[in-house]
């Protein structure tokens, strides 16, 4: 959410910022005049409802501009995305939560029987938990099949990144319905 406001306000501060340029070269290149821009200050200073303006969008302008200074120097990427971090003897070592995201899904997906897949991970000081929604086929034991995902996903997950798993959750959201076949009668 905070990524959308931040590009539609830039958006807006580069309409601000190409007008206010546009209107500068206007000014360099003399299509607009001295008294064109004394007669422009003599109506802004002589309303209060232009200058009112004026100190609205300067204001909302200069927020926009801090706004923007803080958020470039706020690092991003990779060094700031969620990950499980690790040291050895060689050094550190980083694995995002997406990369296990995408091994529990990996080993719950080879298990047959398993339609839709959807994964959450948690980060604990003990180790992860990983909680798997399942849409199934309906065709064998859930007990036995969600039993096999919880096994197949511990042990790829523990083998592949070296992270202890305290648990693996296995929701059954819905079972798949298969379409029947329908006789053709000529």
């Amino acid at each position: 959410m905070i990524r959308i406001v931040d590009k539609l306000l830039l958006f807006l501060y580069s309409l601000v910022v190409g007008a206010l340029s546009v209107f500068i070269a206007c000014i360099g290149f003399r299509w607009i005049s001295l008294s064109d821009i004394n007669e422009l200050a003599d109506e802004l200073y002589a309303t209060s409802s232009f200058q009112i303006t004026f100190i609205v969008i300067g204001i909302v302008l200069f927020l926009m501009s801090l706004r923007f200074f803080f958020v470039s120097l706020h690092r991003g990427g990779a060094a700031s995305a969620p990950s499980i971090d690790q040291r050895t003897d060689y050094g550190d070592i980083r694995i995002s939560l997406d990369t296990i995201e995408n091994l529990a899904l990996k080993a719950a997906s080879k298990n047959r029987g398993v339609k839709d897949l959807k994964v959450r991970i948690r980060a604990t000081d003990s180790g992860m938990d990983i909680v798997l929604r399942a849409v199934v086929d309906g065709e064998g034991s859930i007990p036995a099949l969600t039993e096999d995902i919880q096994r197949s996903v511990k042990e790829h997950v523990e083998e592949i990144a070296g992270i202890p798993v305290t648990s693996v959750a296995v929701f059954v959201a819905n079972v798949i319905q298969t379409g029947t076949v329908k006789s053709r009668v000529e």
